[in-house]
């Protein structure tokens, strides 16, 4: 029972990683994911806000990462 919960949460992960997409984007599109996110962030879509701070996170992240890396030993 402990396996097979196992195997379904494994196959769950793997269907819903964020890997490549099978199709690229349509040649006429010329926005980047950053702000086709940002668009989707100030929509009024249930959910959409979440987007914006998914992105803030991950920002304050990266800066995080980067003055950890620019500090000198």
């Amino acid at each position: 029972m402990r396996a097979c919960s196992l195997m379904i949460a494994l196959a769950l992960l793997a269907a819903c990683s964020g890997g490549k997409s099978a199709k690229p984007a349509a040649a006429g599109d010329s926005l980047t994911e950053r702000q086709r996110d940002s668009i989707l962030a100030r929509s009024r879509i249930p959910g959409a806000s979440g987007v914006g701070s998914a992105m803030r996170a991950a920002d304050s992240a990266s800066a995080r990462i980067r003055a950890t890396d620019s500090v000198s030993p």
